[in-house]
């Protein structure tokens, strides 16, 4: 098979280098240094105990050519949509294109663009761009989530399976993704809102983390999806983490990039309106932050 892994950052980077030890074909797409330096020395691994790398063909996505069977997205949810029109005449409806990136609306979107099978999934990892061409994976996490089309996900499992890489075909995926998506919406919203660490947000907003928890699992539940449980393991789990650990749209905000704040928080506020449902937390949190945002340009 002719693979595309769309992003070649903490999670598509790490991807790409363990599916270049499959029999199949990877071509990459990445941009700027990161791009240049994978070019010039491939793709650099560095996990706990060990650090390996990988050549694969890597380009700019405005260049891609051919024909893909599978495509795996791992940009940014902002860059999603630009990803998939880019690639969309380089695949037919028997691809199967499957998004890594955050948020629970991404199938949605690329069943609205391109006529191909398409799967629902998320991915937990522990990864960062350490510099270009560089990807620092920290501890043994790694488990791939998808499901939704049995012969799609069979097709992405046998990838995964040559390259050795965890996966999992839940039964329902709509709540798997959602069960993810629970946690780094309400942390990436608290952590941004306050401008601190998760074992602070746990530790001094414990009460306020819990609603804004909540909140997010009623706009789940209005949508069929039950995930009440996730409130409590949730906070189990912002207990457990380092103390320091910080979310990616909160360092967005620190380093004024742009950030994922509409799929994080603004999807909740505006799905929540639709249902009438009160999300007070979140409305709050959402609209300061999108003040900060919009005042950075």
């Amino acid at each position: 098979m002719r693979v595309a892994v769309v992003g070649l950052g903490g999670v598509g980077g790490y991807l790409a280098a363990a599916l270049s030890k499959s029999s199949h074909e990877i071509v990459g797409f990445a941009r700027g240094e990161n791009l240049v330096k994978i070019r010039q020395n491939g793709i650099k691994i560095i996990e706990d105990d060990k650090e390996w790398c990988a050549e694969i063909e890597a380009t700019t996505i405005d260049k891609v050519h051919g024909y893909f069977d599978i495509v795996l997205f791992c940009v940014k949810s902002y860059d999603l949509e630009e990803s998939c029109k880019a690639i969309s005449l380089h695949v037919d409806n028997d691809s199967v294109l499957l998004s890594f990136s955050n948020g629970v609306s991404n199938a949605d979107l690329l069943r609205g663009i391109a006529d191909s099978k398409v799967l629902e999934g998320c991915v937990y990892i522990l990864s960062h761009i350490q510099e270009g061409g560089v990807i620092r994976k920290k501890g043994d996490v790694f488990s791939a989530v998808f499901g939704g089309d049995d012969g799609a996900a069979k097709k992405v499992a046998s990838l995964f399976e040559e390259a050795s890489l965890r996966y999992k075909i839940p039964s329902d995926i709509k709540t798997a993704v959602w069960k993810k998506y629970i946690f780094i919406s309400a942390f990436a919203a608290l952590t941004s809102y306050y401008g601190e660490s998760i074992g602070f947000i746990y530790k001094n907003h414990y009460d306020e983390a819990k609603e804004l928890l909540e909140e997010i699992a009623s706009v789940a539940s209005a949508k069929g999806v039950n995930i009440q449980d996730e409130v409590q393991k949730s906070l189990y789990t912002a207990s457990k983490v380092p103390y320091d650990s910080t979310t990616s749209m909160q360092l967005d905000f620190k380093n004024r990039k742009k950030s994922e704040l509409e799929i994080l928080c603004g999807y909740i506020v505006k799905e929540a309106l639709k249902k009438s449902i009160n999300t007070p937390i979140m409305q709050k949190m959402y609209e300061e932050l999108l003040k900060r945002e919009v005042s950075r340009y």
